[in-house]
């Protein structure tokens, strides 16, 4: 059995007055209100999107 890494998302800052992209993004990481937390699968592609929206979330 191989077990697949995770990370864990806590949203920090709201995404009102961000640009449109960033919301979205927010959005596709399973992330809704402000202190909401998302655990997702850690690939490159999730990386990435954190990347991008790196000063609205935290890492736990």
């Amino acid at each position: 059995m191989t077990t697949q890494k995770t990370v864990k998302l806590q949203l920090v800052r709201s995404p009102i007055g961000c640009k449109e992209s960033h919301r979205a993004t927010v959005r596709g990481l399973g992330l809704r209100k402000l202190n909401s937390t998302s655990e997702l699968v850690d690939t490159p592609a999730v990386r990435g999107m954190i990347n991008k929206i790196d000063y609205m979330v935290k890492v736990l």
